[in-house]
C-alpha cells in the first residue's frame, strides 16, 4: 500500500517536500500560479502540524546547469504571498550551506531550495546527489504528480535513504485517476485530442479496453481519416501517423469500448487568424486546405454522447481553439462536459489551457496537475514516482520470505469479465499488506487488469514471454514490452507451456535471464509426472530443471527469482500432495538452490502449485519451506481466492 502523509507522525519534524512548481515566468514574474496553489493543502498541513518545510522543485530545462531566469526565486515570493508568511531561499539545492541554512529552521519556517535541475545528477537519479537530498529532512513528502513518472533523484532516489510519503495533492491525484480506471460510473466517455496519435497510442488502447466510448478531435483525427482512405490535404497530423491510426481502427473493432472519429471538419488553407473557413465533410478536404477544428455534426455527436456519460476524461482540444476560427469544437465539447452529470476530469497541458480560456475550472470535478504523469497512470503504467512510495517492508514470513499468493487464469476470462473480477476481488482483500497478491491473466487482459489494481497492492504479472528482444516471433511477446506495460512478474516454464508447446530448459535459462535483464521478477516452475513420481525420480527430475533453468544467472540475482514447484500429477486433477508431500520437495528445492547460490537461497520465495483450495491452504502455508502458492482454477472465484490470499485469517 501507498504510504500517505496522514499516517505519519510529524509533529517538529522537519519535513523534505518535493513539489512541482514548474510554472511560467515573465520579467521576473509567476504568471500562472496553479501548480503553486495546488502545493498549498500540503504544505499549510505541515505547518498546522509544527513542522518546518524544505520545499523542491526544478523549473524549466536548464540541462544541468545554472540558468539565471530559471531560479526559484519569484516563484518563492509568490508562495510568500499565498502563504502570508516569509519564504526562504537559498543559492543551491545540495552543499553545506544548504544543510546549514535546512538546520536552522525553526517550526514554522519554510525554505525553498534552488532549482533541482540546475544538476546534472537530479534527472541522473545519482544516488550520491539523492543522499545528500534526503539529508534535509526526517521525512520526505512527494506531492509532486506531474514528474511522478521520472525516476529523478528528487522523486525515487530520495526514498531510499529516508522514510517518504505522499502528500495530499498525489494522493487526491491519485484517487481521482485511479477510480477512472477501478470503477468507473458508466458509461465511461473519453474524450482525446491532440497532434500526434503516437504520443496517445497507449492511452487508446488503454482506454478502449475499458471505457465505453472513445471520442477523437484535433489534429491527430485526421490520421485516422487518412486511415480510413480519406484524403486530408495539408492537415498536420498525418503522415507516418496514418500506419499507427489504421492500427488502431483494425483493433478497435474486438475492443470493448467504441472509437468515433470526425464526420465533419472545419478547414481553412491557412491556420491564422481571419483565414476564410468553411465546414468540410470528412471525404471533402480539399489538397490545400488544413482540417484545424471538428465541425458542427461532429459536435453535435460528441455533445450527444457526453450528456448521457457517467464519467469523462477528456486530454487534448478538438482544435486549433487558441485561434477563434477554430475554437468552437473545443470550446463546445468543453461546455458539454462542464455541463454534464458526470464525474468530469481534465488533463493535459492544452486541455488544462483550454480549461481555463473557456472558464471551466471551477465547473470540472477535477483538472489533473499531471500532463505525461496523468497519461502514463491511465495507460496503467507504474510511475516510479508512486512506485517508490509503496510500502515494502518484508512480513512475517519463513526466514523472512514475504508470501507470495499468485492466480494463473490461464487461458480463461475476457475483459469484461477481468473487470467483473477485480471489482468484487478488491473489497475483499483491501487492507492485506502482509504479502503480494499478483493476478496473471492472459495476455489481452493485461491492460485491463492493469487498469483494476491501480492504487492497490494487488500486482498483475504475465503468463510467458520470449526470450528475445525483437524479432519475427509470431504471436510472441518481449520482455521490454511486458516491463514497459507495468507488467513485475512473469510465470515461466509452466508445465502447460512445456507439454503443449515444447518449452525446454535451454529457452527457459535464456528466458530467465532475459526477464531479469528487462527488470521482471521470473516465476519459473519446475515438476514431475505421476510417473517420475512413482519411479522415485521427482528429485532427478525437479533438480535437473532447476539446475538447467538457473544456469545463466549468479547468487546476487537468485532471491529475485521464484520457485514453482507444481507437481504435474496435481494440476487440475482434484488430487494434491499432502502439506507433508509438498514441503519435502520444496525443501529440497531449496536444498539444491543452495547448493549452487549458497545462503542466497534462504532469500529465494519458494511455492507450492497442484490444486490448491481454501480448504487446503492453511496447511500448506503452515509448512517451514512454503513461501506461497500458484493457484489455478481457484483463482478465477473472487471468494475463492481471497481466501487463499488470507490463509491466515479465520474462514
Amino acid at each position: 500500500m501507498k504510504r500517505s502523509l496522514t499516517d505519519y507522525p510529524l509533529a517538529g519534524k522537519r519535513v523534505l517536500v518535493r513539489v512541482d512548481f514548474n510554472v511560467p515566468l515573465s520579467e521576473g514574474r509567476v504568471t500562472d500560479d496553479t501548480r503553486v496553489r495546488a502545493a498549498l493543502p500540503t504544505i499549510q498541513y505541515l505547518l498546522d502540524q509544527g513542522c518546518s518545510v524544505v520545499l523542491m522543485s526544478h523549473l524549466g530545462r536548464p540541462k544541468g546547469q545554472v540558468v539565471d531566469e530559471l531560479r526559484m526565486a519569484p516563484v518563492a515570493a509568490r508562495l510568500s504571498e499565498l502563504l502570508g508568511r516569509p519564504v526562504a531561499t537559498v543559492d543551491d539545492c545540495v552543499g553545506p550551506a544548504v544543510e546549514q541554512a535546512a538546520a536552522a529552521l525553526r517550526p514554522g519556517d519554510v525554505l525553498l531550495l534552488e532549482n533541482l535541475r540546475f544538476h546534472a545528477e537530479e534527472t541522473g537519479n545519482d544516488d550520491a546527489f539523492a543522499k545528500q537530498l534526503a539529508a534535509l529532512g526526517d521525512v520526505y513528502v512527494n506531492d509532486a504528480f506531474g514528474t511522478a513518472h521520472r525516476a529523478h533523484a528528487s522523486t525515487e532516489g530520495v526514498t531510499h535513504h529516508v522514510p517518504s510519503v505522499a502528500g495530499l495533492l498525489m494522493n487526491k491525484e491519485l484517487e481521482v485517476l485511479g477510480r477512472l480506471l477501478r470503477d468507473p460510473a458508466r458509461p465511461f466517455v473519453v474524450v482525446l485530442g491532440g497532434l500526434k496519435v503516437s504520443d496517445k497510442i497507449g492511452i487508446i488502447r488503454h482506454m478502449l479496453a475499458i471505457a465505453d466510448t472513445v471520442l477523437i478531435g484535433g489534429a491527430m483525427a485526421n490520421a485516422f481519416l487518412a486511415a480510413e482512405g480519406h484524403e486530408v490535404g495539408a492537415s498536420k497530423g498525418a503522415g507516418d501517423e496514418v500506419t499507427v491510426a489504421g492500427e488502431i481502427l483494425a483493433e478497435a473493432g474486438a475492443a470493448h469500448g467504441r472509437l468515433v472519429i470526425p464526420t465533419d471538419v472545419v478547414v481553412a488553407r491557412e491556420a491564422a487568424s481571419g483565414a476564410p473557413t468553411r465546414v468540410a465533410p470528412a471525404d471533402g478536404i480539399a489538397a490545400d486546405e488544413m482540417a484545424l477544428d471538428i465541425g458542427p455534426r461532429t459536435t453535435a455527436d460528441f455533445e450527444r454522447l457526453l450528456r448521457g456519460a457517467g464519467t469523462i476524461y477528456w486530454n487534448g482540444p478538438m482544435g486549433l481553439f487558441e485561434i477563434a476560427e477554430f475554437s468552437a469544437g473545443t470550446k463546445a465539447v468543453g461546455e458539454a462536459i462542464a455541463t454534464a452529470a458526470a464525474v468530469t476530469v481534465a488533463g493535459g497541458g492544452d486541455t488544462v489551457s483550454a480549461v481555463r480560456t473557456f472558464g471551466l475550472e471551477g465547473r470540472l470535478t477535477h483538472v489533473s496537475t499531471g500532463g505525461g504523469a496523468s497519461m502514463e497512470f491511465l495507460e496503467g503504467r507504474a510511475l516510479p514516482g508512486v512506485e517508490a512510495l509503496m510500502d515494502k517492508t518484508p512480513a512475517a514470513a519463513p526466514a523472512g520470505r514475504r508470501p507470495l499468493m499468485a492466480g494463473n487464469w490461464k487461458m480463461y476470462k475476457t475483459s469484461a469479465q477481468t473487470r467483473d473480477f477485480f471489482t468484487a476481488f478488491r473489497p475483499l482483500v483491501a487492507g492485506v499488506e502482509d504479502r503480494d497478491v499478483l493476478i496473471c491473466p492472459p495476455t489481452i487482459d493485461l491492460s485491463t487488469a492493469l487498469g483494476c489494481v491501480v492504487d492497490t497492492q494487488i500486482k498483475v504479472g504475465a503468463q510467458t514471454m520470449h526470450y528475445a528482444a525483437e524479432g519475427a516471433y509470431t504471436g510472441e511477446t518481449a520482455p521490454g514490452m511486458l516491463a514497459e506495460l507495468g507488467v513485475p512478474y512473469v510465470i515461466l516454464g509452466h508445465s502447460e507451456r512445456r507439454q503443449y508447446y515444447n518449452e525446454n530448459d535451454a529457452d527457459l535459462a535464456k528466458k530467465v535471464r532475459a526477464a531479469l535483464d528487462a527488470g521482471l521478477q521470473p516465476i519459473l516452475c519446475c515438476g514431475e509426472t505421476l510417473e517420475e513420481r512413482q519411479a522415485g525420480q521427482t528429485e532427478s527430475k525437479v533438480g535437473g530443471q532447476l539446475d538447467a533453468d538457473l544456469a545463466e544467472i549468479s547468487a546476487a540475482e537468485v532471491a529475485n527469482v521464484a520457485i514453482a514447484y507444481e507437481p504435474i500429477w496435481a494440476i487440475g486433477t482434484g488430487v494434491t500432495a499432502t502439506p507433508e508431500q509438498a514441503q519435502e520437495t520444496v525443501a529440497f528445492c531449496r536444498a539444491r538452490i543452495r547448493e549452487r547460490f549458497g545462503d542466497a537461497a534462504d532469500g529465494v520465495r519458494i511455492l507450492y502449485g497442484g490444486s490448491v483450495k481454501p480448504d487446503n491452504i492453511d496447511q500448506l502455508m503452515a509448512q517451514p519451506d512454503i513461501d506461497g502458492v500458484l493457484v489455478g482454477g481457484a483463482s478465477l472465484d473472487p471468494e475463492s481466492f481471497s481466501r487463499i490470499v488470507k490463509f491466515a485469517e479465520p474462514a
